[in-house]
């Protein structure tokens, strides 16, 4: 199955439904770069009027995840998946549409190859940002992914 933002939706609406409701959607995705969008509303917020923590995370877990997913998709291997550890960063209250943009996708690519040659687990760590509508960043996450050729 190629990979598309629609495709994901789809799959989230299914697999992901906490994601789907929460208003989380997969707007951009080529061979680098992820995009994923989220809107503060009613459901994903805290009682301080914005985003909550975990909505943003949500998000900013997707951007990385669907990277690694289309990357496995390419190498036509059973890899396995699995985040390791997460960090993060708030720096303003999220309001409003937040992107978060994550550009890993030649990391992730190279953690394949090596993976699929040495017959270990890869670790990558992985970074989405995320931009409000007026290009101001409110949060970074980085995510630590394990990679594994089956």
């Amino acid at each position: 199955m190629k990979i598309t933002p629609s495709k994901i939706n789809t799959f989230m609406f299914f697999k992901l439904p906490l994601g789907w409701w929460s208003g989380m959607r997969v707007i951009s995705l080529t061979d680098t770069t992820a995009i994923v969008k989220i809107t503060h509303k009613w459901i994903n917020q805290n009682p301080f009027k914005s985003m909550f923590w975990a909505a943003q995370g949500m998000a900013a877990e997707m951007s990385t995840g669907v990277l690694v997913m289309q990357e496995i998709e390419h190498s036509k291997r059973k890899v396995s998946m699995l985040v390791t550890h997460q960090e993060s960063d708030f720096f303003k209250k999220a309001t409003g549409t937040i992107l978060f943009t994550c550009q890993g996708g030649v990391e992730i690519r190279k953690a394949i190859e090596k993976s699929v040659k040495t017959g270990e687990g890869q670790v990558i760590t992985l970074i989405s940002e995320g931009v409000s509508e007026d290009g101001v960043v409110v949060s970074n996450f980085k995510f630590q992914w394990s990679l594994k050729v089956k």
